[in-house]
């Protein structure tokens, strides 16, 4: 990593690295956002990355389509070194290195984990924002373009 990187974006199966520049960086569409995906399934401002305490966050900014971390729809979550990102089908590998330390992130991925409702953990009911994305695309609601 360059000096002044905070980390970097990976594309999964190659592409131009994007360097992470900033502790608080857009991702989204549109060409004011930090990093620019210029998909159709890809909103306008989609998401938000963000360094808290030496740990890489990412959060959705109520995209269409959402966000994974690891193939598992996301609302936010804390991001350890080599987690892959999906956004509209491209898959980014966030590294960087823990300034934070391993406990510290340990402690902040429990800690994020608790927060989660015991059956939603366990995968017997689904996350409350794949329940809320999802109405979105039932017969009769508005129109999208189906991309998950």
């Amino acid at each position: 990593m360059n000096q002044g990187q905070y980390g970097e974006l990976v594309p999964v199966g190659g592409g131009d690295v994007v360097p992470l520049i900033q502790d608080v960086m857009t991702i989204g569409r549109r060409q004011s956002c930090d990093i620019c995906l210029n998909y159709q399934n890809v909103s306008g401002t989609h998401a938000e990355l963000s360094l808290k305490n030496g740990v890489w966050y990412i959060r959705d900014l109520g995209s269409t389509n959402g966000i994974k971390v690891n193939g598992v729809r996301v609302g936010s979550k804390p991001l350890r070194p080599g987690d892959q990102i999906t956004i509209a089908k491209k898959t980014y590998s966030i590294e960087y290195t823990l300034a934070a330390g391993r406990r510290v992130l340990e402690e902040i991925i429990e800690e994020d984990e608790m927060s989660l409702p015991l059956l939603e953990k366990a995968g017997l009911v689904r996350r409350r924002d794949d329940r809320r994305s999802r109405s979105s695309q039932e017969p009769g609601a508005e129109f999208g373009d189906g991309e998950e």
